[in-house]
């Protein structure tokens, strides 16, 4: 049987492009190498030995960014898609026992400034408001492709007259604005705005997710702007928000969407191979060896992983090839996730906050601690003082575990992908007990109440989910690779080299996260050109 499309990968914006497809009337085969789909945004068991029952969001753990137009257009709540935000929205505990929460009330966050930063109060609010109406410049481009460098003629004139409708109303003071935070230094930022060391640890708390640089390298305060970016099922700017079921819900609602609309999936089918005759992809042959033609084939799979892995060297010039290789990948970022006895008693934590309100604690490292970290990291090492962000979502959602267990999973920042020192094989659980350890100067209680817990390497998520070098983004976000530049320049509009290959996944525009954002934009790419 031909296919219109194959897509390789059943992550998020591999399902997406899916829908989309099929919603178009084109017959689509996903092929998914897990025996379960989902990619990065899945909901697992920890151990199902040792605490059967007890899932959590195993790799991406939050939802932020998931376009409000693939939630609607997919009708992703009638397939029992839930969120819940999470508020505050970020939550800090500090070395001193203190706990500040970032609250999205006004009058609510107004009196958390007044007892950690006094000082700061109006610049806070100066520079919330600021960063949100230079964020909205960037929305509307997640659900388009990037501007094309090398158009000409009528798509040249139709390409500037986008930009224009973007872009007429903004002031040179805005200009400015988003040069200084897509070129410019977190830290430096923070140091210029705010006395406050509380305050400038809490906004870095929710900045840097997954990132290469430390917040005094350029281009880091980009994260400020895309983190207000909008959300949820309203659209709501800096929305971010806890997924009932686990993030696998997102992945499970845009399934039932896929295959309500006819599209075939089918788990336990890695892809060895993209066929490709005269230059032209004709489908994929499977590790099995059984193969699956189409009329295109699109890959979810990061760029490495696609053109260094799935396409024959001879299919590409030796430039593609070295541009590829080329992406920064090096996955800076690991997971650690536990199955508790006992909810952390995390010390300092207000007694009015309820169960949701305690869900999230993130243990952030001061501005030079962090950069410090960053310098570890790239020499291979693991940092002294890790940056752990914890989020205890049992809190939240009582269908992820049984009564008396408590589900804790903990991103960790700056873990280098190649160690200078031994194997992520033999201290995969040093850095579970380092994790634990520090959870524990904040919570007393945690080391002695782990039932279960599993970690994550980078070499653990790059070979567990199949991306290159554990990079969670397919791909660093760095203003060097992104927009017209990602994945390389040239290629940065889902087209391939090769003639009906293209690219669905988080290596192109507008990058990662759990947007659904370069699924939809590749699929509506194909259906313009084909």
């Amino acid at each position: 049987m031909q296919y219109d499309a194959i897509i390789v990968g059943a992550g998020h914006n591999g399902l997406t492009a899916g829908a989309y497809l099929a919603r178009a009337g084109r017959k689509v085969l996903v092929l998914e190498r897990r025996d379960i789909v989902g990619g990065c945004a899945v909901t697992e068991e920890v151990d199902p030995v040792l605490a059967p029952g007890c899932r959590v969001s195993t790799a991406s753990y939050i939802a932020s960014m998931l376009r409000p137009t693939i939630i609607r257009d997919l009708k992703l709540a009638s397939y029992g898609l839930k969120m819940v935000a999470c508020d505050p929205s970020v939550q800090a505990a500090f070395e001193d026992g203190d706990v500040a929460g970032w609250w999205p009330d006004e009058q609510r966050m107004r009196s958390e400034l007044e007892r950690i930063a006094p000082a700061d109060i109006d610049t806070f609010f100066a520079t919330d408001s600021e960063l949100k109406h230079l964020a909205a410049y960037l929305q509307p481009f997640f659900l388009e492709p990037p501007p094309d460098a090398d158009a000409r003629g009528l798509a040249k004139l139709r390409q500037s007259w986008r930009l224009y409708r973007r872009f007429r109303t903004v002031s040179g003071d805005d200009i400015s604005g988003l040069t200084r935070f897509l070129t410019g230094s977190l830290g430096e930022f923070l140091d210029r705005r705010f006395e406050s060391d509380k305050l400038k640890r809490l906004i870095l708390a929710n900045s840097l997710y997954g990132k290469h640089g430390g917040p005094y390298q350029p281009g880091t305060a980009m994260g400020l702007l895309f983190h207000l970016l909008s959300g949820g099922d309203a659209g709501q700017q800096a929305w971010q928000g806890h997924v009932i079921g686990g993030m696998g819900a997102i992945t499970q609602a845009l399934r039932s969407a896929c295959e309500e609309l006819g599209v075939e999936i089918l788990t336990d089918s890695p892809v060895a191979g993209i066929n490709v005759t005269n230059t032209r992809a004709t489908g994929v042959t499977l590790a099995s060896g059984k193969t699956f033609d189409a009329k295109i084939v699109v890959s979810n799979a990061d760029p490495k992983r696609t053109f260094l892995g799935l396409v024959d060297a001879a299919e590409l010039s030796e430039e593609f090839r070295r541009d590829i290789g080329n992406i920064r990948m090096d996955g800076p970022a690991g997971k650690v996730n536990f199955v508790l006895g006992e909810e952390p008693r995390v010390n300092g934590m207000p007694g009015d906050r309820s169960r949701p309100q305690r869900s999230l604690f993130t243990l952030i490292p001061t501005l030079a601690e962090a950069e410090d970290n960053y310098v570890s990291c790239r020499r291979g090492e693991l940092p002294e003082r890790l940056w752990v962000d914890c989020v205890l979502a049992s809190n939240v959602d009582d269908t992820l575990a049984p009564a008396g267990r408590h589900m804790l999973t903990c991103f960790v920042q700056y873990l280098p992908y190649n160690l200078r020192h031994g194997s992520w094989t033999g201290r995969r659980e040093e850095l579970g007990d380092r994790v634990t350890e520090l959870i524990g100067r904040y919570a007393p209680n945690v080391p002695d109440s782990v039932v279960a817990r599993r970690v994550y390497t980078p070499a653990d998520l790059e070979s567990t989910f199949g991306i290159t070098e554990g990079n969670i983004f397919h791909g660093d976000l760095s203003l060097e690779q992104m927009f017209y530049m990602r994945p390389v320049p040239g290629w940065a509009h889902y087209k391939t080299p090769i003639s009906n290959l293209y690219l669905c996944g988080a290596g192109t525009h507008p990058g990662g996260g759990v947007t659904g954002a370069p699924g939809y934009n590749a699929a509506h790419a194909i259906l313009r050109n084909t």
